[in-house]
């Protein structure tokens, strides 16, 4: 086979991986689309606020549950021979689990404490995270294989169970917000369910602790990542509540929820980007901060097309139709809310680059600071200028992580010595001459002619 060939058929089965990857965050993400536009439309602000909450602290277990399984997975066993991962998702799919049993038992425990309508939601969250997280956890299992088909399947099954139960709450009447995420949960637990099936894997818990202790590496600073990241969410959206009230979250939300297409596409490319990026660092490192700059321009240019629209469309008509009569205080978010989507799809590509090359502590770097710059510029926009204040205030520290953790990845491809320090994206001069170091760059990196001539 030439090589013009093999390399449009490398890009049609990226494409193809692509494709699928944001098909499959289309489904899973409509699923939470619609729980998120039925309760903003039928209960109002101040349950769509208590559901917003409960969201985000799902984002937080859910998160946490990736940082110890998935991510690892994803990075390590992506393209990885068929018996090979099934002992790999056995032990990821389990440790799933155990995270969903312990983070249902926290959430139950603050729903005790909380009480009423933002009781109701921690409860009903509790009830059903377990099956939520084990769902999402056979989404990245069958990405890592390049099966994106049966994780589309997966998220099917969610979303053909969950909207006949939303209609069925309509039907009856008087839908609350915990029947609501009652039947959000339970439409997840259906699929994982299915999930065994359809992989042929049962998830195991005692592969847990030999898991954990292979990926200690990577698992529990990708678990400080994520969680740092829901946990400055989770903060903001508290912070919001005690300081503006629970309506104010609600409009915060719901300007999130608008952007929900850009967000399908930035997770449906997230499914598919790690595993495609750790390809090119095995195929063509060079190539890699390349493929990290297109990834960022796509995502960014996606975000920006997506808020002019709804900046046109939502006076005319768009906007009462998706949100009812709360549309009208979240308008004035859609801006600042666009920024701030527009500066996460610029830091796209450069995470996934960190990712890729098995960077966890310089992303780990990336979160944190990311995460304090958050819930610091949110809160005093949200002291100095209300619901407005907090989104502008978001924006500002999305782009402060964006340009760090672009920085970040610059520092990890010249650390990896597995990308020449001669390329474009960085000064020409070698990192050991760099610090001081006498060592020639000859020494450092060897000839194209010596390279052929050692791989004959």
């Amino acid at each position: 086979m030439s090589r013009i060939a093999a390399f449009w058929r490398l890009r049609g089965q990226a494409v193809r991986r692509l494709g699928w990857g944001v098909a499959d965050q289309a489904v899973s993400s409509l699923t939470n689309f619609a729980v998120s536009i039925y309760v903003a439309r039928t209960l109002g602000a101040t349950q769509f606020g208590a559901f917003s909450l409960a969201y985000v602290t799902y984002a937080f277990a859910l998160n946490a549950s990736r940082g110890l399984g998935t991510d690892p997975l994803m990075v390590r066993f992506s393209g990885t021979d068929l018996p090979t991962w099934r002992r790999a998702v056995a032990s990821c799919t389990g440790t799933a689990t155990v995270v969903g049993l312990a983070a249902g038992t926290c959430v139950l425990a603050a729903a005790a404490v909380l009480g009423g309508t933002a009781g109701d939601a921690f409860l009903a969250l509790g009830l059903t995270l377990p099956g939520l997280l084990l769902q999402d956890s056979w989404r990245y299992a069958f990405f890592a294989l390049g099966r994106g088909s049966q994780a589309f399947l997966n998220d099917m099954i969610w979303a053909a169970t969950l909207l006949p139960t939303l209609l069925l709450l309509r039907l009856i009447g008087h839908p609350t917000v915990f029947w609501c995420v009652i039947a959000w949960g339970a439409a997840a637990a259906v699929a994982a369910a299915v999930g065994p099936l359809q992989a042929r894997v049962i998830p195991s818990l005692s592969g847990i602790s030999e898991w954990l202790s292979r990926h200690r590496d990577l698992g529990p600073r990708y678990l400080a990542e994520g969680t740092a990241s829901s946990a400055a969410s989770q903060l903001r959206s508290y912070g919001i509540g005690l300081i503006l009230g629970l309506a104010a979250v609600g409009y915060v939300a719901a300007a999130a929820t608008l952007m929900g297409p850009v967000t399908v596409l930035f997770l449906g490319m997230a499914l598919v980007t790690i595993p495609e990026a750790a390809r090119v660092l095995r195929r063509s490192p060079r190539h890699l901060s390349l493929f990290c700059l297109l990834v960022s321009g796509g995502l960014a240019a996606g975000a920006l097309v997506w808020g002019v629209v709804l900046l046109v469309a939502l006076p005319s008509g768009l906007g009462d139709w998706l949100l009812g009569p709360i549309w009208r205080p979240t308008y004035p978010l859609v801006l600042p809310t666009m920024l701030f989507v527009i500066g996460q799809g610029i830091a796209g590509g450069a995470g996934t680059g960190l990712h890729a090359l098995g960077a966890a502590r310089r992303s780990l770097r990336v979160a944190v600071l990311g995460s304090v710059a958050f819930v610091v510029c949110a809160l005093v926009g949200a002291i100095m200028g209300g619901a407005i204040g907090t989104v502008r205030g978001t924006a500002v520290a999305t782009w402060l992580a964006a340009l760090l953790s672009w920085w970040q990845l610059r520092a990890a491809l010249r650390e990896s010595g597995k990308v020449p320090a001669t390329g474009w994206f960085w000064s020409s001069r070698s990192p050991g001459r760099h610090r001081g170091s006498a060592t020639p760059r000859s020494s450092r990196w060897p000839s194209r002619h010596r390279i052929f001539r050692k791989s004959t």
